[in-house]
């Protein structure tokens, strides 16, 4: 497939979440409630006791609260979508796998392009499952391959061979072992990926991204429920899920999305939002992504949004210093995944992560799993150390610090592996 075109009318799902919302009150209305929100039990205190209310009215009255409250509305999808293949190889690795770089875009050229890198291995049944996430640093340096560009626009100075928050060669190959992904290859598994700054660069101000695109006539910044750059994020992923949904070597009922850190936060919202991502594993996401924030451990919700204004919308603000006042916790976002499987891993010396919290958010959500019956956690109380806990809300901790690495890619694979089973 050199070139395609998708076509979407997703427009009322869209105006009927905000049409829940209208009767939301202003956060400073909300009453404060230092206890965790039941999942199970409306906005007003009515419980939800069968699949069939949980799917209707719960889940849709949870994804409008997110968004209204603190992720701000994801913006639609597109009308119109196009795929691009740029460059493929089908001899990488050493003839393990195929390289496919694919450039999807969704609106006027001066929109922003995702530039989606995918690798799928030769060996094997096809089509291949696949593990989709956002990257940090450009697709030229999660693969040693001098054929891979590096991001043209703004990227983190954290980032090797970064100058003047531009890329270059000399961060070429410098994520290998941050995304392992011959080692994915071996297992069977595709990987795909983007930078995050392909959508949005992470940079407080909406001068730039996704976000400009859809401001109305005179609209200089978002208002207090457009989303922020995280929703942007989860948006771009959604996009890339549907070029997956084109790809006839991907099976598109395994894709699983991964992230780490503020990537892992999207990773989550993401597959809360759609239902089309089989397996969510967001890696060390911590306060606004799978800590709770009513937690006392870490990271607080001032904390995040003073530090980082732009990752969620302009209402989750007035929850700085009250946020025992949200509607919900992360462990109502763990629920809009529900039934497919969840793995949130971490590491014992990443206390801003908060992962006792973390295992808390994982027992607060079960109650949604146990009611559609698909499960939930296999332990009982946070497993020790460097042990897999892989029921369908799996959980694991391991020595180290916040980072992403080639054993944290075992446990995602095994995990995933459990989980998605084999292609019969």
């Amino acid at each position: 497939m050199k070139n395609a075109t998708l076509n979407f009318v997703f427009g009322p799902l869209l105006f009927s979440l905000q049409a829940l919302a209208q009767d939301f009150p202003d956060a400073s209305q909300l009453p404060p409630r230092p206890e965790l929100p039941d999942p199970l039990a409306m906005r007003g205190g009515e419980p939800i006791k069968t699949k069939e209310d949980w799917l209707a009215r719960r889940r849709p009255e949870l994804k409008a609260l997110f968004q209204h409250y603190m992720y701000g509305y994801l913006p639609p999808p597109p009308e119109k979508i196009e795929f691009a293949l740029e460059r493929e190889d089908g001899n990488y690795f050493g003839g393990k796998a195929a390289k496919k770089e694919v450039a999807i875009s969704f609106g006027p050229p001066a929109m922003p392009k995702i530039h989606l890198l995918l690798v799928i291995p030769n060996a094997g049944k096809k089509p291949a499952p696949v593990f989709l996430g956002l990257n940090f640093c450009g697709n030229h340096a999660v693969v040693n391959d001098p054929s891979v560009p590096p991001p043209a626009g703004w990227i983190y100075s954290s980032c090797a061979g970064v100058k003047d928050n531009r890329a270059a060669e000399g961060g070429r190959g410098s994520e290998v072992d941050t995304w392992a992904i011959e080692q994915s290859i071996d297992r069977g598994y595709a990987v795909a990926t983007f930078y995050n700054g392909d959508i949005d660069p992470d940079q407080p101000d909406f001068t730039d991204g996704l976000h400009p695109h859809f401001f109305k006539p005179g609209q200089t910044k978002p208002g207090p429920h457009d989303g922020g750059t995280i929703a942007a994020w989860a948006w771009g992923l959604h996009r890339a899920v549907d070029y997956l949904h084109r790809d006839p070597d991907i099976d598109t009922e395994r894709i699983a999305v991964v992230g780490h850190s503020r990537n892992g936060k999207t990773a989550l919202l993401a597959a809360a939002l759609d239902e089309r991502i089989a397996l969510a594993i967001p890696h060390q996401a911590g306060c606004g992504g799978t800590a709770p924030s009513r937690g006392k451990i870490g990271e607080s919700v001032k904390q995040i949004n003073d530090r980082f204004p732009h990752w969620f919308c302009g209402e989750f603000k007035k929850f700085n210093d009250e946020p025992q006042r949200l509607p919900f916790d992360q462990h109502c976002l763990i629920a809009l995944v529900a039934p497919r499987p969840v793995l949130l891993s971490n590491a014992v010396e990443d206390t801003w992560a908060n992962p006792e919290g973390q295992f808390e958010m994982l027992e607060a959500a079960e109650p949604v799993y146990r009611l559609l019956g698909a499960g939930g956690l296999d332990a009982k109380a946070r497993p020790e150390l460097g042990k897999l806990s892989g029921g369908k809300l799996g959980y694991y901790i391991r020595a180290g610090k916040h980072s992403m690495t080639r054993d944290d890619w075992k446990v995602f694979l095994d995990f995933a592996g459990r989980q998605l089973g084999k292609r019969q």
